[in-house]
């Protein structure tokens, strides 16, 4: 089981990092079922990171793989995904960064880390 105190750990893992490299983020833990245990927004990150993050939070957990994991699936099959992407609670995205969080090869939930793109500032 993913704890709240888990979660509020790797939000701080991912704090620091953003810190580090002077990227202002947000990051979203889910547990098991998609539901959200911590959701936080860095001074600076843009006001839809929350949204995004917890799509890929969602996505990694209930999809038990990272939601990159399903570029393919999404660009293959474009009407399916579509319609599979909103029968959860939250939407499902194929997109790089949402991240599974597992113990002992067991899936406990998932992470959404988004932060400013280089490219784009």
């Amino acid at each position: 089981m993913l704890t709240l105190e888990d979660a509020r750990a790797l939000v701080a893992a991912a704090q620091a990092e953003a810190r580090r490299i002077g990227k202002p983020m947000t990051v979203c833990v889910v547990d098991a079922g998609g539901f959200v245990l911590a959701l936080e927004r860095m001074d600076g990150a843009r006001p839809l990171t929350p949204s995004i993050a917890q799509a890929k939070a969602y996505t990694a957990a209930i999809m038990q793989r990272p939601a990159s994991m399903l570029k393919g699936w999404a660009e293959s099959q474009p009407g399916f995904f579509a319609q599979v992407s909103r029968m959860g609670h939250q939407p499902i995205v194929a997109a790089d960064g949402g991240l599974t969080i597992a113990r002992d090869r067991r899936i406990l939930g998932g992470a959404g880390p988004v932060r400013r793109n280089r490219a784009r500032g």
